[in-house]
């Protein structure tokens, strides 16, 4: 900084103003300042930045792992608000591992602010979290420790989406998914039990368990189509889980939706693409994103005294059934 001023011909505050954004130093000073700090190879030390100001401009995100087309879709919108904000994103995934409160404690020290997403941290963590002052946004979960939350619609369009099957004269419909895995499976679980009650059918079997991915999908869908007698409707938890129920219906020689009808979860891109295309439920994924990191950022100013302290805000944001050709409407 000694060596842009001199060569600038400015004192080192005003270098100090002008790299830190001061909006008060004239234009042509600024212009002056940076055009002397590319001429001398000047990088501005983030370490040594965020020990003064005590800020990193960055944000920490914990998911439990980042394959597939939903989390992409919820990072894609966080990270562009986070940049539009002047952030930086550094994500963490836990997969779930042994350790994983350490690697979240590790995390917060680098950062300014945290999104944690759905069971990835504890309700313990959480509060320690906030009892160390770290400004968190919890993710697809229910609030914990007074933090801001925002999550989607499940329950109501679970229900919605069963009583469309039912109403197709499917009275044997399994749930494939697994509800103990997140917030949202559990509620899209209740959701399809709430339905059945409606109906007055009492409770249903328990799901055909199995994580959100493709091949795990498949497996649990080949278990539920053997048993005797067989389902009729397959309420897949995910649009992934739907796609491997599309791979054992095709492999048994069963036809969708002649013999079997599939839903699904989330409307990915590809669910209209697949044939029959997949009757789903959209939720907004980068909007998720968009608003955890919004409300991060508020999280962050009202810390540091600039905004307006308002209570936690709890964000939920709307579903929409998605009415297709595999649950045996016209697409």
């Amino acid at each position: 900084m000694y060596t842009v001023a001199s060569h600038a011909g400015v004192s080192i505050a005003t270098v100090s103003r002008v790299l830190g954004g001061d909006p008060r130093v004239r234009e042509g000073t600024v212009d002056r300042v940076l055009e002397s700090a590319r001429a001398v190879g000047y990088r501005l030390n983030g370490a040594a930045r965020a020990l003064a100001t005590r800020r990193h401009d960055t944000i920490g995100v914990v998911f439990p792992n980042l394959s597939g087309p939903y989390y992409a879709g919820v990072i894609l919108g966080l990270e562009e608000t986070a940049n539009a904000l002047g952030q930086s994103v550094l994500i963490a995934g836990t997969h779930g591992r042994p350790g994983s409160d350490e690697l979240v404690l590790e995390l917060a020290t680098k950062v300014d602010g945290m999104v944690l997403f759905g069971r990835t941290v504890p309700d313990d963590l959480v509060s320690e979290l906030a009892g160390r002052g770290v400004p968190v946004v919890l993710l697809a979960r229910p609030q914990a420790a007074s933090a801001p939350t925002v999550r989607a619609e499940n329950r109501r369009s679970a229900g919605a989406l069963t009583g469309h099957l039912l109403g197709h004269g499917h009275e044997r419909i399994a749930f494939v998914g697994d509800p103990g895995s997140s917030p949202d499976a559990d509620e899209r679980w209740t959701g399809y039990r709430d339905a059945h009650r409606a109906a007055g059918m009492g409770a249903p079997a328990e799901p055909d368990v199995c994580a959100f991915r493709e091949a795990d999908g498949r497996h649990a869908a080949l278990r539920a189509l053997r048993r005797a007698p067989a389902p009729t409707a397959l309420l897949c938890a995910s649009d992934e889980i739907a796609m491997g129920a599309y791979a054992a219906a095709a492999e048994l020689g069963m036809s969708v939706p002649g013999e079997v009808a599939i839903t699904g979860w989330d409307d990915i891109p590809v669910a209209r693409f697949l044939s029959p295309s997949l009757t789903t439920v959209r939720q907004p994924l980068a909007e998720l994103g968009t608003r955890a990191a919004a409300l991060l950022h508020a999280a962050i100013e009202a810390g540091e005294g600039e905004g307006e302290g308002a209570p936690a805000e709890v964000a939920t944001l709307a579903t929409e059934i998605v009415i297709r050709g595999s649950c045996g409407c016209d697409a």
